[in-house]
């Protein structure tokens, strides 16, 4: 047993370069990962179908989509606040997903930071 306790040698097994490996293996997959995320679309709705947002995995606003019904001059506040909502939705898939991703990742260890 070394000085320090721990492993004789003070080695971990398969040494620094197996741990370098895995680092990078996690590093890749972490980067394909992400491209994955950047190319997909999330759609929501609101006013039961009256509004559809479209936003990338960038959170980047693609499409807005409105019924005519959706659209009255004297109400012009509801239309408003059902875009919001659209919007807020797509942007929490995009979020969910997201941390899902990072979760396959992180083995719940984002708790410890």
């Amino acid at each position: 047993m070394s000085k320090r306790g721990g492993i004789p040698g003070g080695m971990i097994p398969g040494g620094r370069n197996n741990m370098l490996k895995q680092a990078q293996r996690m590093q890749k997959q972490m980067e394909e990962s992400a491209k994955e995320l950047e190319e997909k679309e999330f759609t929501a709705t609101a006013g039961g179908g009256a509004v559809s947002v479209t936003v990338s995995g960038t959170k980047e606003l693609k499409a807005i989509k409105l019924d005519k019904e959706a659209v009255d001059p004297d109400d012009v506040e509801t239309l408003q606040d059902m875009i919001v909502l659209a919007i807020n939705d797509a942007m929490k898939q995009v979020d969910e997903v997201q941390a899902a991703s990072i979760g396959r990742f992180t083995g719940g260890l984002s708790g410890l930071f």
